[in-house]
């Protein structure tokens, strides 16, 4: 081996760790990444505009430099760097080095703070090419380590190692710091058998989505006691206990796949997975990147949501997870954040960036710029976003998609920002804003998702909107997307804003934006989600009250405009609200999706931007399920819950709510008149679509403008299955409905009521004990009844 002044010579020239087929490396195809094959392994990774690059294996991920170093070799035609290395194993570090127009390869560059080839951080053309910060591989399957580790820190070292520009850090230059010892590292991970089982391949109109974070999901201590939380409830009898090990991982939520599919729910839509730095998030404190909205590695699960943090054992548990959902015929779908990365942008001056891996190896291709070649973050307010007129992001999200699917064996994705996916910065002036704010539906990244969609049987839904543009109903139609229309026509009118029309037509699945989009099983009708309050806030407060005393907070950001009513302080008054958005939420059009912990009342006290809190106010606390009062229960802190809840009605020492939500989920779940991909008709008890009849209160009359009783019927019949009626009510006095004449040998049975009186029977009933009605019905103010034609 030659001596270490030789840069790119220091390896074996033969054996492990030689290179192998070097004169073949200009013109090989190995595809992006580090991939496994036994006796070798092959590197290859994307730069345009770099001069050279540098590969590196490592003994140790952190506080050694590099065991061995490699040239890797372009091919012109794809602009693909590419090396082949004997006997590299499974378990091993490795990362790169690059430079460029800016810096220059001069033989005196020495790893260890060198200045040597410097031109500048920024040239003319954009380029920001710095070999002292060494870079992870973009593609790497799995990561060492985040930006910031312990072992770091007591070194005395942070994240400000990885700047750019010629501020001061530790007595040395910035931009000659050499980051090698710190730096994450790619991990080469070897194929493993481990099965993600069948998919399920439900089809999207039968979905019912648990939105939920992989920790928020296990990590409170009562996931341990979950056999003696749910004893006596019907259709829980098999959810088992996570133990404790495994409380907030990846192997804990496939403990949670019987749970929620006793619940009701067909599909859980993981918080972002892939690698983010969390690591270091305080567990007594706010701070850190609790949600994840920030990625490193589009290909990397992330590891500090695995009990097995081994090289390759975050997949296998990943896997593992995935097969315990698709063992309870559940689907697995992720949200994924390729609109920008967690490189950030300027660091105040246009000099200074902290590039680990994208921006590193070639920031003009990878990411928006200004004229003056400053990052823009003007659509994802996220410091930078990714530039999609560019094959080499297209290919990335792309890869990555196909990766998650084929590999990791999940049935879909929730793409957040993703107008940003739909623009094309390069077709025009960097600072016409107008233009750069254009959203093309048909954008060939969006059109190539939806292919992938139909060819894997997945779902693919937009985040349809972002700071540039509100564009929902104007993806391609195979896309599904969260229809925000929807949750704020709910919200505004269950707190009796009587905007009829607007809530009608969510109801009836926003026919005017989704007719030509497939259907209305592509809007998925969310009334909260993650970012905001949860419903148990949404009818509690008035306001945000983000500056909560932790463990509720203090959170900055938050929206102010929330459409929420904290009921009068009426606590009984809420526990109908929530039945209220349960019930119209799992009888519309659409697709219904909840946030974690919605089905017992789970509070932030009223925060509704937790991104930076990692406690038990943004995890489950199953100990809620077991108690008429579950916000009286002990937080461990001086900061108690909120009593948002009260106490239920019923007799049994049970949440009323949680028994109420299982019963609307198998409602619906048990209908197909309720999971439909076609509107109605308008032509009752005939043809092969389900009309959904909105009347006033007479069940005759139309409806008018700021009507806050309606009357509404869902032809079940015209497709084999029962008729129900709906009667909704959001004013503040009981008004009286008419029933229509049921059929020959027919009778209309109640099954819910969500007025506080019928909270002693969870203010649901079988068919079979529910009272018949006849003619008439009163139905209180702010409450809904629903009846079914029964024979």
């Amino acid at each position: 081996m030659k001596s270490e002044s030789e840069i790119g010579q220091n390896h074996p020239q033969s054996g492990n760790y030689a290179p192998l087929d070097s004169h073949l490396w200009a013109d090989a195809t190995y595809p992006l990444g580090a991939h496994y094959r036994g006796d070798s392994v092959t590197f290859a990774v994307y730069s345009k505009n770099a001069s050279q690059i540098l590969m590196e294996i490592y003994d140790r991920p952190t506080g050694e430099n590099a065991k061995y170093d490699y040239w890797l070799t372009k091919n012109p035609n794809d602009d693909i760097w590419r090396a082949k290395i004997a006997g590299i194993g499974h378990g091993s570090y490795y990362a790169f080095r690059c430079w460029g127009s800016n810096w220059q390869f001069d033989q005196k560059w020495q790893r260890g703070h060198s200045n040597a080839g410097f031109q500048a951080d920024v040239d003319d053309f954009g380029h920001r090419f710095n070999p002292n910060k060494v870079l992870f591989d973009p593609y790497a399957r799995e990561l060492s380590h985040d930006l910031e580790t312990p072992a770091m820190i007591a070194a005395g070292e942070n994240a400000g190692i990885y700047a750019t520009g010629e501020g001061d850090y530790k007595g040395v230059i910035r931009r000659q710091y050499d980051t090698g010892k710190w730096s994450p590292k790619g991990i080469v991970i070897a194929p493993d058998g481990t099965s993600t089982g069948t998919r399920p391949r439900l089809g999207s109109e039968k979905a019912i989505i648990y939105e939920a974070h992989v920790r928020g999901l296990s990590h409170h201590p009562s996931a341990s006691r979950l056999e003696d939380i749910l004893k006596g409830i019907t259709g829980f009898e098999e959810v088992a206990n996570v133990p404790d090990q495994y409380r907030g991982t990846y192997a804990g939520a496939g403990y949670m796949a019987k749970y929620l599919k006793a619940l009701g729910f067909t599909t859980i839509e993981l918080l972002p997975v892939q690698e983010t730095a969390n690591d270091n998030n305080p567990d007594d404190r706010p701070g850190g990147n609790y949600w994840g909205y920030m990625t490193f590695g589009y290909f990397a699960p992330d590891r500090r949501y695995a009990y097995d943090r081994s090289p390759g054992g975050p997949t296998r548990e990943f896997k593992a997870m995935v097969k315990a959902f698709h063992n309870q015929g559940m689907e697995v779908y992720l949200d994924v954040v390729y609109n920008h990365t967690g490189e950030g942008g300027n660091w105040g001056s246009n000099d200074v960036t902290g590039f680990v891996s994208f921006g590193g190896f070639d920031v003009v291709e990878y990411y928006q710029l200004t004229d003056e070649h400053y990052l823009v973050d003007g659509a994802t307010g996220c410091g930078n976003q990714l530039n999609f007129s560019h094959i080499v992001t297209c290919n990335l999200v792309l890869d990555s998609l196909i990766y998650w699917l084929e590999t990791m064996g999940v049935d879909g994705f929730r793409f957040d920002l993703a107008p940003v996916l739909g623009r094309t910065p390069s077709s025009h002036e960097r600072e016409d804003w107008y233009k750069q704010k254009q959203f093309f539906p048909k954008h060939p990244l969006l059109e190539k998702i939806e292919q992938l969609g139909k060819k894997y049987d997945a779902e693919m839904i937009a985040e349809a909107w972002d700071i540039w543009g509100y564009e929902v109903g104007n993806f391609p139609s195979g896309w599904g997307e969260w229809n925000g229309r929807y949750r704020d026509a709910i919200r505004r009118f269950c707190k009796g804003d009587g905007n009829t029309f607007k809530f009608i037509e969510q109801v009836n699945g926003d026919y005017h934006n989704f007719h030509d989009q497939g259907g209305p099983h592509k809007s998925i009708s969310f009334i909260v989600a993650h970012d905001g309050f949860t419903l148990m806030d949404l009818v509690s407060y008035n306001n945000k009250n983000n500056l909560n005393p932790w463990p509720f907070g203090p959170s900055d950001g938050g929206n102010n405009n929330n459409d929420s009513w904290d009921s009068g302080g009426d606590q009984a008054l809420r526990r109908q609200r929530l039945r209220n958005f349960w019930t119209i939420q799992f009888l519309s059009r659409g697709v219904p999706m909840t946030v974690w912990g919605d089905e017992f009342g789970r509070t932030q006290n009223g925060n509704n931007n937790p991104y930076n809190i990692d406690s038990l106010a943004t995890w489950n606390n199953y100990d809620m399920i077991a108690t008429r009062s579950p916000h009286l229960l002990p937080t461990g802190y001086r900061e108690a819950y909120h009593n948002n809840f009260g106490t239920g009605t019923n007799q049994e020492e049970r949440n009323p709510l949680f028994i109420f939500a299982a019963y609307i989920a198998h409602l619906r779940n048990n209908h197909i008149a309720l999971k439909q991909r076609r509107y109605g008709d308008m032509v009752l008890n005939a043809g092969n679509s389900v009309t959904y009849l909105f009347k006033k209160p007479d069940g005759v009359s139309d409806l008018t403008a700021h009507a806050r009783s309606i009357w509404f019927l869902i032809d079940g019949s015209a497709v084999g299955d029962h008729d129900f009626l709906v009667l909704i009510n959001m004013y503040h006095l009981p008004v009286d409905f008419r029933l229509p004449s049921p059929g020959n040998n027919y009778r209309w049975v109640r099954l819910i009521d969500t007025a506080a009186w019928a909270e002693t029977n969870y203010n649901c009933w079988s068919v079979e004990q529910g009272a018949v009605i006849a003619d008439r019905y009163k139905v209180n103010g702010f409450s809904i009844v629903v009846l079914e034609e029964i024979n």
